[in-house]
């Protein structure tokens, strides 16, 4: 069944929490966790309506300017979150989502890639020149969140250095490196990403520029005002739940905005399209790490309280670094099994279990880092 020309998922069903939210946050009287419960299940249809708005925008334009438009707003739900968190001075949620981002895409949709496609195709392969290079600048992402960790620990009173200017020229070389990126994958070398069916997903036929421009906007707007109450309850469910702003943000808040372009992954790994697979997962990554990450570093200095350092948590650190060198292992050599699937989960429920009984209190200082 399709309605004007668009064939509802099964996600779509989510859609009916866009209106429930609204009527919480602004008509009925309900606790704050039924609020951040509801406004969570709203973003998730939210966010696939604009991958797919965006995916078929892209068709019109080609390969070039459509990977460039997929690359622009692959992560435009889980940036608006960021950003609404951002302008209410949330710095612990806004990192902690990024973190959970690159860790989730890489370790939890990945993995559930890998695993889902293995059991159903014995051995797949991918082109490893393209997953080798999205894994060295995943890499060189956690360098990046690194230093300034380390320096918050060991450079003894920041208040005496620069620690701010530090901040912002490393997110000025994340993003330029970002951008030469962009070149490098559309452009000079452009087929190694393509993969067997180029750089379309989507099904059907295409919408026409004027639809998709429409739902592109309209399911922009309402992530913004789902966002907007989600993290307006978010440290009163954190209160309530006894969790921490961390947990919540590395697991619950990163699953949330990607939870539309997972489920994109794992259906292409299972029709044994690992190369399109792998440039969803390792991709969105990249994007939230150079692109995303130094992109709310220069909104912090015209809409937060301060600017935004990139001084992650220990934690948070470690968790991307485990990420990225177990990634690294399984990219190399260009095939895949479900065990490899196994193995990344496994590294995902370890850190999401580290998360969950991190401290709530201020003694969590000596493990944050903060």
């Amino acid at each position: 069944m399709t309605i004007a020309g668009y064939k509802p998922t099964p996600l779509d069903v989510l859609l009916f929490f866009v209106p429930v939210t609204m009527l919480c946050q602004w008509v009925i009287d309900v606790p704050d966790t039924a609020i951040f419960v509801v406004a969570c299940l709203a973003i998730i249809p939210l966010a696939g309506l604009m991958g797919k708005a965006t995916e078929h925008l892209a068709g019109h334009y080609g390969p070039g300017i459509g990977g460039l438009m997929n690359a622009s707003f692959g992560n435009a739900a889980e940036l608006i979150i960021a950003v609404m968190a951002l302008s209410r001075s949330q710095y612990e949620i806004v990192k902690a989502s990024v973190a959970g981002s690159i860790i989730g895409n890489i370790l939890l949709v990945l993995g559930l890639s890998l695993l889902l496609g293995g059991l159903k195709f014995r051995k797949q392969s991918f082109n490893e020149t393209a997953a080798g290079v999205g894994s060295t600048l995943l890499a060189i992402s956690a360098i990046a969140l690194v230093l300034p960790a380390l320096f918050v620990q060991f450079a003894g009173d920041i208040e005496a250095v620069p620690f701010e200017h530090m901040n912002l020229a490393i997110a000025i070389v994340l993003f330029a490196t970002y951008a030469l990126s962009l070149v490098f994958s559309l452009k000079t070398h452009s087929h190694l990403f393509a993969g067997e069916d180029g750089h379309d997903h989507h099904d059907g036929p295409l919408w026409s520029q004027k639809r998709a421009i429409i739902m592109l906007v309209g399911a922009t707007l309402f992530v913004a005002l789902m966002a907007e109450a989600m993290i307006h309850s978010v440290e009163h469910t954190a209160e309530q739940w006894g969790m921490s702003k961390v947990f919540i943000g590395v697991v619950l808040v990163a699953v949330v905005g990607n939870a539309a372009e997972h489920s994109t992954a794992v259906l292409v790994a299972m029709k044994n399209k690992m190369d399109l697979s792998i440039n969803i997962a390792i991709g969105s990554s990249i994007q939230i790490a150079l692109f995303v990450a130094p992109l709310l570093v220069f909104l912090s200095y015209a809409i937060g309280d301060h600017p935004m350092g990139l001084d992650f948590t220990v934690l948070e650190v470690v968790g991307v670094i485990a990420a990225v060198s177990v990634v690294c292992l399984i990219a190399h050599d260009g095939r895949s099994h479900w065990m490899e699937g196994v193995m990344l989960l496994a590294v995902y429920v370890i850190l999401g279990i580290a998360f969950w009984y991190l401290p709530v209190s201020e003694g969590a200082a000596a493990i944050t880092g903060h």
